[in-house]
């Protein structure tokens, strides 16, 4: 007998991408994610293309695959996605050491981060109905 199928965790007009394990510290990912969260998509991928930043060509293959989860799994309008969630969590830390002076030992930390990249759909604002009376609008 199969598992029940668990609900979902995201909202029918978000689509998610995950990044597991990227080579940069949470703290430099970061500062790339910063720029570009509430941005437009399209703004967001020019932002990073022409980053300086090495973590920004993860980030934007990431944005990259969000998009496409978007559009292919779950019947996005691509025009209308704009980034709602980005934030860089914590990993495992590789360990390493590089021999010093006098027979001593330096650690050496190589830290690894998991990006998250939540991207949705802007909602239309409806409009205001109005009251055939006065033909004012209502609140």
């Amino acid at each position: 007998m199969a598992k029940a199928k668990t609900a979902r965790k995201l909202a029918d007009t978000e689509a998610r991408a995950h990044l597991r394990s990227a080579r940069t510290s949470p703290q430099k990912a970061r500062l790339v994610l910063d720029m570009i969260r509430g941005k437009h998509v399209e703004k967001a991928l020019a932002e990073l293309t022409f980053s300086r930043k090495k973590a920004a060509y993860d980030v934007k293959n990431l944005l990259e695959s969000a998009i496409s989860n978007a559009e292919n799994n779950h019947d996005l309008n691509v025009d209308e996605l704009f980034v709602k969630e980005a934030y860089a969590d914590k990993s495992f830390v590789i360990k390493r050491w590089r021999a010093r002076a006098r027979g001593r030992a330096a650690k050496i930390m190589k830290p690894r981060s998991h990006i998250t990249l939540v991207v949705a759909e802007k909602q239309q604002p409806k409009p205001k109905a109005k009251t055939k009376a006065t033909g004012k609008e209502q609140a």
